[in-house]
């Protein structure tokens, strides 16, 4: 079925999947599973954040990361998207959070700044119009996209004035379950009145509710978008051109992973199904369930392990199996366990005071938590390292699996230096 048969019912002509490179970037192998599934699933274009994955030359070379994609494999990915018919948009920073939140602290900007008339706005529009000008000289046909969080709070005369809206389209983001309506379709009125032509907005499907969450609140997300779906149908509809679902994968480059790619598709399914069909009817629920091989998904929990034969599906088992159960499990033992809280206490294991009968109660439990989580483990190290590079494995890995197995091994030599101390450990010098 064409993309333009499917968009019958949705106010977005343009559905773009955004991939956010600057953490845990997939293997090109699994982008060429996951694009038939997201053209399936509605999508026509994606926002590719290429960040330190892109192949830079020269001077820039040195913002390549140790494992960027090579010239080759950019081309395989833009061929992989051309044959699913996903328009690729490149996102690429000009203003990152940092150039923006910083704005006007430099030297050079804070004597502009002391001039007259002079404002933080001006500055911000400034360097936009730049940007979009040098854009625009190269390539002519080029339409220049903005996140919009920099023109919302600058007045209608000075934006008119800028010139700015002659030469972007701002992108209207907001990640929330309960964003305002209203005051959204007043901003598109407003941005309107300035002069723009064209307007887009984005949602999110993953990683915006918690810069280390490891599980996709579904729910969450498919309330985000529902309610785009209601400012599309309250503001000036031929303006809205798509939507963008967002999928961070770090809040910044200094910040932990948030939710893998493969943890976020069934999110990504929801919201773009029910983007399409214009809610999430008990028909589009089923619809979802058969693109994704789940026999039940839920949406107000954790999908039950297990399921889906998308591809990823089994690093979402074992990832939501290991969220769901390695910590809680381990505190169990350590933190409630009778034996261990009564016997074995930090006191003892400082001491390395036991008796050799409570041994037997503790560590056969604990050698059996240590081999039952090992195993796992060994289970989810492999799957990651089908999908993604070794670096970012570690790190998922070292995060989210390692504190817990330390704990456990901790105890474990703590058990055995009690049952056989040093020889010297407890006599008088």
């Amino acid at each position: 079925m064409k993309n333009s048969e499917m968009s019958g019912s949705s106010p977005f002509k343009m559905r773009l999947v955004h991939l956010d490179l600057k953490g845990a970037p997939p293997k090109v192998s699994y982008l060429s599973e996951v694009f038939p599934l997201f053209h399936a699933l509605g999508a026509n274009g994606l926002l590719l954040e290429y960040e330190d994955m892109f192949p830079y030359e020269g001077h820039l070379r040195l913002l390549r990361a140790k494992h960027a994609y090579s010239p080759p494999e950019i081309k395989e990915i833009l061929h992989l998207a051309t044959l699913n018919e996903l328009e690729v948009i490149p996102l690429v920073q000009t203003f990152g959070h940092m150039e923006v939140y910083y704005l006007g602290e430099g030297e050079a900007s804070r004597q502009w700044l002391q001039q007259e008339h002079n404002t933080k706005a001006r500055l911000c529009l400034s360097h936009i119009k730049a940007v979009a000008c040098h854009v625009l000289a190269r390539h002519p046909t080029t339409r220049p996209l903005v996140w919009d969080d920099m023109l919302r709070a600058i007045p209608e005369d000075q934006l008119s004035a800028s010139g700015v809206p002659q030469l972007v389209e701002p992108v209207l983001w907001d990640y929330g379950a309960d964003l305002d309506i209203h005051g959204k379709a007043l901003l598109m009125e407003k941005y309107r009145k300035c002069g723009f032509l064209r307007l887009w907005a984005a949602s999110a499907f993953k990683g915006a509710t918690g810069a280390s969450q490891a599980l996709t609140p579904t729910e969450h997300h498919l309330r985000n978008n529902m309610q785009w779906l209601q400012v599309a149908a309250s503001g000036p509809s031929d303006m809205l051109q798509g939507i963008v679902l967002t999928g961070w994968q770090r809040y910044d480059h200094f910040s932990v992973l948030c939710e893998l790619l493969p943890v976020g598709i069934p999110s990504l399914a929801v919201c773009l199904q029910s983007l399409l069909h214009g809610g999430f009817a008990e028909g589009v629920k089923a619809k979802v369930e058969n693109f994704l091989g789940i026999s039940n998904l839920e949406i107000t929990d954790f999908i039950s392990e297990g399921a889906g034969t998308f591809p990823g599906s089994d690093i979402l088992a074992l990832v939501t199996h290991v969220s769901l159960h390695l910590r809680s499990s381990v505190d169990t033992l350590l933190e409630r366990d009778r034996y261990v809280t009564g016997w074995f206490s930090p006191y003892h294991r400082r001491q390395k005071l036991i008796h050799p009968v409570m041994v037997q109660h503790i560590q056969p439990q604990a050698l059996s938590l240590l081999a039952r989580w090992s195993t796992w483990a060994q289970q989810l190290e492999a799957a990651l390292h089908r999908v993604f590079y070794p670096d970012a494995v570690e790190e998922w890995l070292e995060e989210n699996v390692q504190p817990s197995l330390r704990r456990l091994q901790g105890l474990l030599q703590d058990l055995r230096e009690a049952v056989s101390p040093s020889p010297h450990a407890g006599q008088d010098p």
